[in-house]
């Protein structure tokens, strides 16, 4: 994947961002043709009317796009941070409906976690971790937003598994805490990519120590 910047569709940003902030973004563009357009009438001679029209319009979709197209729209952080706290901190109230709110049916996770590849996958996997480790917890330490829909998160997980786990048969009754890394892609307000490494092999070392 490049770091390329996506290419944002200010016609469709109502959808994103509500007509209110559509408009701040018109009213910035706006004020700032005021600014501009006063410093040129002391130094220059005006143009004609429709020169002016076509300048204000131009500057107003300029502070839109530098807008819209700079650090990542509210939405898309959002949808990161509720995949730790409203899915990994909670497996096992997670419903399906849930599940792509936040994830696109065609989304990919590399390597492909222990419930298999994709989406399902996915849901297996989320399903297992809420049986077995019923109190998990997964909280990002740090979200770093990359500019192009991707996000570096570094997390720590923490749980008691209460059932057989990644070879720990039975449970030991003691408690976990790890960190995992991963890179997020969020692209229309849902995921469609993950990278992700997570420390098992250090969170089942506590699970056996003597």
């Amino acid at each position: 994947m490049t770091g390329t910047a996506r290419t944002v569709d200010i016609t469709g940003a109502s959808s994103r961002l509500g007509t209110a902030a559509v408009r701040a973004i018109a009213d910035r563009g706006n004020h700032a043709w005021g600014i501009m357009h006063d410093a040129e009438m002391r130094n220059t001679a005006p143009t004609c009317q429709k020169g002016k029209h076509m300048k204000k319009t131009l500057i107003a979709a300029a502070f839109a796009t530098a807008i819209l197209t700079g650090p990542a729209l509210a939405d898309d952080i959002d949808t990161v941070r509720a995949f730790y706290s409203d899915i990994l901190t909670d497996p096992a109230g997670t419903t399906q409906e849930r599940y792509f709110e936040v994830f696109s049916p065609d989304v990919v996770s590399i390597p492909p976690p222990p419930g298999g590849a994709g989406a399902q996958g996915m849901l297996n996997t989320i399903a297992f971790l809420g049986q077995v480790v019923p109190d998990l917890t997964w909280e990002p330490q740090e979200i770093i937003d990359l500019g192009d829909g991707r996000f570096v998160v570094r997390s720590l997980f923490r749980g008691t598994p209460v059932g057989p786990f990644f070879g720990v048969d039975p449970a030991t009754g003691k408690s976990f805490e790890a960190m995992s890394i991963d890179i997020v892609t969020v692209e229309d307000g849902r995921i469609t990519l993950t990278y992700h490494l997570e420390d098992w092999t250090g969170a089942v070392a506590q699970l056996t120590a003597e």
